[in-house]
């Protein structure tokens, strides 16, 4: 077995090696602290939430099968702690999309996007999924930035692969839907037409 696996720094940390479960913190850490912080929104607390998840994937390191992937057993400690934190905060967000948005205007939307900055693009998307509720936001975060799969993502929250799935469908309806009302100026400026 290799030595840069997670499988094999798994096995050296229950060895007794604390020096691989150092490299798997420094492998995670960003992918970590970025689903903490897209959940809670609090920087001190997305940290509390990263290092409060390390901690307990240290200490339930024993309970890692082995049969799906290391980084997705990670994600799903953090996702319940992110989400645990919320409750002892008594936050959480209800956001109603009113306007039922068309595949074309998605399509629309998409192409506008093209146009902008990458790091404009990147703060709009960010901004429109601090909007979104916790779970919808994870699983989108999950799905087109840590590119897991619905099968990975199940294990991760423990919702149905079917659930996943209708859930990535309306999360992405709403995504579209706010990002319409960032995107319309941008798309006037390019196309000399509104949405």
């Amino acid at each position: 077995m290799t030595t840069n696996t997670d499988h094999y720094l798994v096995e050296q940390t229950l060895s007794g090696n604390t020096q691989a479960f150092s490299e798997l913190v420094l492998r995670y850490q960003d992918y970590v602290f970025t689903i903490a912080i897209r959940i809670v929104k609090v920087r001190e607390e997305a940290e509390e939430v990263a290092q409060d998840s390390f901690i307990k994937a240290y200490e339930a390191l024993s309970t890692f099968r082995g049969d799906a992937k290391f980084s997705s057993w990670l994600y799903s400690i953090v996702y319940r702690k992110a989400l645990d934190c919320l409750r002892k905060h008594k936050r959480t967000k209800v956001v109603e999309v009113i306007e039922e948005i068309t595949e074309g205007e998605a399509e629309t939307i998409e192409n506008a996007l093209e146009f902008l900055e990458l790091k404009e693009r990147n703060a709009i998307i960010q901004k429109c999924l601090d909007q979104l509720p916790e779970q919808e936001c994870s699983i989108i975060t999950f799905y087109y930035f840590e590119e897991l799969s619905v099968k990975e993502i199940a294990e991760i929250t423990k919702l149905s692969e079917d659930n996943i799935k209708v859930k990535l469908h309306r999360s992405r309806k709403k995504l579209f839907e706010l990002l319409k009302y960032y995107i319309a100026p941008e798309y006037t400026k390019y196309n000399g037409k509104a949405i």
